[in-house]
């Protein structure tokens, strides 16, 4: 039997794998990667495929996964023998509100918000600040009740703390599991009271913001006070927020002071990224049985009546309590139980939103040959 010698090889099709590779749909942005403007290069040669694509948001514990995914996909093609694809993030700055003006060194700031105290915000905020630092921002939390404020504790930073000073006038932000940080208390003594009105409360808060020299952030996490007050219109008059996170719980009445904070940030043309349920159901310790102790469903009535999504329905659970009180959140304390993947998965469905916004902002270049 003579040997295959110099029998060309098929051709491959690019349309083809195109369309292939087009049928993969992001689960957090629900669109395909081509027509999403995700590709930057597709080369076809001697039976070989490489591809590029770049996600929006930060989301590296699945870009493996979508590279696999994709490379199955590609290879299925006629004429197709291998492929190379990769998949990686570059975080883009989306609008804010308005005419406000963009911040040096910050894309994105999220404000996370309640409508009343006790229902979780601030554990939701650090966790969610330190998934989006493990998919591969870079992270920063801004402190914003400043009557109240509790992000150093989260984090394990001790008391005392105090944030470098440059030049005689930035704060240089100290650091906590990877991620910048900055409060009110890093300023004050820990036992002495803010005993100050609306206006020298905001005046904090826009010193706090725009003194702290930001390391090129991609999110900036602000964790609200609750509430619609004085901290809520100063950031929606002088902040350029892209985007609000509103946090509750199953009750009525959480929920009704939700709508309320849902309906301001609406009125302020702040987008509503989600809904965030805390405290949906508890299991039993002891015998495993469920029960919805706040009641049921709530978070997800109230992200189908604004038409935003449900980001997470977190359970209620002595351990997240008491590793937010330790220093060490569910997310670095334990990052791969279940509650830190939900977690993660909260984190890359926030990026998700905000990418959608940004897409329509920067196109990318997109280099297509055939060799």
């Amino acid at each position: 039997m003579l040997p295959a010698i110099g029998i060309p090889m098929t051709e491959i099709d690019r349309s083809a794998v195109e369309r292939a590779l087009a049928q993969y749909r992001d689960p957090y942005t629900g669109k395909d990667l081509i027509s999403s403007g995700c590709m930057r290069s597709l080369t076809t040669d001697n039976g070989s495929v490489t591809a590029e694509f770049v996600l929006g948001y930060a989301a590296a514990g699945v870009t493996d996964g979508i590279a696999q995914m994709l490379q199955v996909a590609a290879e299925g093609v006629e004429g197709v023998q291998t492929a190379r694809i990769v998949v990686r993030c570059e975080v883009r700055k989306a609008p804010a509100q308005g005419a406000v003006a963009s911040m040096d060194n910050v894309k994105n700031i999220i404000a996370v918000a309640s409508g009343k105290g006790g229902v979780g915000k601030s554990t939701t905020a650090v966790n969610l600040a330190l998934a989006m630092a493990r998919e591969g921002a870079k992270v920063g939390v801004l402190d914003a009740d400043i009557y109240g404020p509790s992000m150093g504790l989260m984090l394990g930073l001790p008391e005392g703390t105090r944030p470098e000073v440059r030049d005689q006038k930035f704060f240089v932000a100290p650091t906590a599991h990877g991620i910048q940080v900055m409060s009110m208390a890093f300023l004050v003594d820990e036992k002495t009271p803010m005993v100050w009105r609306g206006p020298m409360v905001s005046g904090a808060l826009m010193q706090l913001l725009t003194q702290t020299a930001w390391d090129d952030l991609d999110y900036l996490i602000v964790d609200m006070p609750p509430g619609t007050g004085d901290i809520q219109l100063t950031l929606a008059q002088k902040v350029p927020v892209t985007g609000a996170v509103i946090v509750t719980t199953p009750q009525d009445l959480a929920l009704l002071d939700a709508r309320k904070g849902v309906e301001m940030f609406r009125k302020v043309n702040i987008p509503v990224l989600g809904v965030v349920e805390n405290m949906a159901i508890h299991m039993c310790s002891n015998c495993g049985h469920a029960e919805h102790l706040f009641g049921e469903g709530g978070g997800e009535r109230l992200a189908e009546q604004y038409d935003v999504d449900l980001l997470a329905s977190m359970p209620l659970s002595m351990m997240i309590r008491e590793q937010a009180d330790s220093g060490k959140p569910t997310v670095v304390a334990e990052p791969e139980c279940q509650i830190s993947m939900i977690y993660q998965d909260m984190a890359r469905h926030v990026g998700a939103r905000i990418a959608d916004r940004a897409g329509s902002q920067v196109m990318p270049n997109i280099s297509i040959s055939d060799d």
